[in-house]
């Protein structure tokens, strides 16, 4: 029978045989595992510092870049939308500081923007949809039957009749808010589907749809992301031009705009994925131009899909537009941006 002093004996000898290895291992091998790793480190930093100096090189470029849209802003757009209402259209989570700049380009352009409308989280989420379509029954007018489509869809189409028109000889003039409008807003408020700012319901020609400033989650981009575009769609059915405009952080996969461009629509109204940008932004004028007076349309920005950074060739106005703009101006006052009712940048407290 074995004693316990073998056992002793067995494991002292174990341990010790494992403190020489490591002592042999670490003595011998040390130089050149630490030889290996150093290289290796250096390797990396050469290649972290090119890429920081390579995006260094890239934001000078941005900064250039802006600054020359910028500084050539005002002759791009002159008269471009002279005349024109533009009404924005927003989705829970936009840039208030784009939405800010893209009403400052349009108004730049000749444009009025008569206000905006905040569609809240609401009127995006599947368990309202039974409401909304009460609602919707509610809120139509008499004699007027929506197209089919989900209680969203149904829902934007009134919304847009509300605050669009396409001014022509048959349709509600540019301008002037009506009670049946009015009252298309007001229910919709009440039931905290969208909050107002301005005066959207002063109906517009074109409208600008902003989308969130990062995509939805991936379980409720298809659904967001969809509705978001059948509001789009609806805007444009009932004016004479929309443009869907995002930040380059809100455009990419799952987005709205990308759900446009992927599914074929993208022929029926135009997108801007860099409109968080000056060059953006006047795009997105030049895109509502293009749709206004060619029925014309296009996808812009700097994402790896659109159909081309800008519009080509850039769009100008016709000379009786830049001459009645001359007149104008040669007449009277010069214009304001304060002519413009600028919308504000989120919703009210009230409303959130």
């Amino acid at each position: 029978m074995i004693d316990f002093r073998y056992h002793l004996v067995s494991i002292v000898a174990v341990f010790l045989a494992l403190a020489i290895g490591i002592v042999v291992g670490s003595t011998a091998l040390k130089p050149a595992v630490l030889s290996g790793l150093q290289t290796t480190a250096n390797a990396e930093k050469k290649r972290i510092d090119a890429l920081y100096a390579q995006n260094n090189l890239y934001k000078q470029q941005i900064t250039a870049d802006q600054a020359y849209a910028q500084a050539g802003e005002h002759h791009m757009l002159h008269g471009l939308l002279d005349g024109q209402r533009v009404v924005l259209v927003t989705a829970p989570g936009f840039q208030g500081g784009m939405a800010t700049g893209i009403t400052s380009t349009l108004t730049q352009a000749g444009a009025t923007v008569s206000g905006q409308v905040q569609l809240q989280s609401q009127f995006f989420a599947t368990g309202t949809q039974s409401d909304l379509d009460t609602r919707n029954r509610q809120l139509t007018p008499a004699g007027v039957t929506l197209r089919a489509g989900t209680a969203q869809a149904q829902a934007a189409e009134l919304i847009a009749s509300a605050i669009l028109t396409k001014n022509g000889p048959t349709d509600s003039p540019a301008g002037v808010a009506d009670a049946a409008g009015k009252a298309i807003l007001s229910g919709y408020a009440a039931g905290g589907f969208l909050s107002t700012s301005g005066n959207p319901a002063d109906r517009a020609t074109l409208a600008v749809v902003i989308i969130p400033g990062t995509p939805p989650a991936t379980s409720g981009a298809s659904s967001a992301s969809q509705t978001l575009v059948s509001v789009a769609q609806q805007l444009n059915l009932a004016g004479n031009g929309t443009v869907m405009a995002g930040p380059l952080t809100g455009s990419g996969t799952g987005s709205a705009i990308d759900v446009l461009r992927s599914d074929g629509r993208s022929d029926r109204f135009s997108s801007v994925d860099d409109a968080d940008y000056t060059v953006g932004q006047i795009v997105v004028a030049q895109a509502l131009y293009e749709q206004m007076t060619a029925g014309r349309t296009g996808n812009y920005g700097a994402l790896n899909n659109p159909a081309s950074a800008v519009p080509s060739p850039a769009p100008t106005p016709s000379p009786s537009t830049t001459a009645s703009s001359a007149a104008k101006q040669s007449a009277g006052p010069k214009r304001t941006s304060g002519r413009s009712a600028t919308p504000g940048t989120s919703a009210p407290a009230s409303a959130r």
